[in-house]
């Protein structure tokens, strides 16, 4: 068994992805949700460092500035990706998180498309596209978490 990350901007489809790995029995963690994001918006390492510690399966979801502390620890990192314009138009209007609905946000998910997103493409193992049906990314997702990946 293997632990996997997937990261990637915000409307990726990261949540969509976990959602459908769960649902098919394979434990995850989102980190956007359950206090695993401290206020200055990096992981709870402590924590973080305990769960991987602890699980030799598992699919965690995150972008965050301190995860590649953390890449070490897990056998894949994916990094999910989607064009701009998918990007902000999933994020305006999902239901399941907030961020992305303000002028803002919409401008802090362009810049860090310019910014951050060369970062995660040189921290990850896979690259997948966001705009693949979920069920084919998880497909994608199973096969890195059985043991001969």
């Amino acid at each position: 068994m293997a632990r996997v990350l997937v990261t990637g901007m915000s409307g990726a489809g990261k949540t969509t992805l976990l959602t459908e790995l769960a649902r098919r029995g394979h434990e995850t963690i989102d980190t956007d949700y359950d206090r695993w994001t401290l206020p200055d918006g990096d992981w709870d390492e402590p924590r973080m460092a305990a769960l991987l510690a602890q699980r030799a399966a598992i699919v965690v979801s995150g972008t965050v500035a301190n995860q590649g502390r953390f890449y070490d620890r897990f056998d894949h990192v994916v990094l999910l990706n989607a064009p701009l314009d998918v990007l902000l138009d999933r994020a305006t209007q999902r239901s399941t998180n907030p961020y992305g609905k303000t002028a803002e946000h919409r401008a802090e998910i362009t810049r860090y498309m310019r910014e951050v997103q060369p970062l995660l493409r040189r921290g990850a193992t896979v690259e997948l596209d966001g705009q693949r049906p979920v069920e084919e990314l998880a497909d994608i997702v199973e096969q890195l978490l059985s043991p001969a990946s």
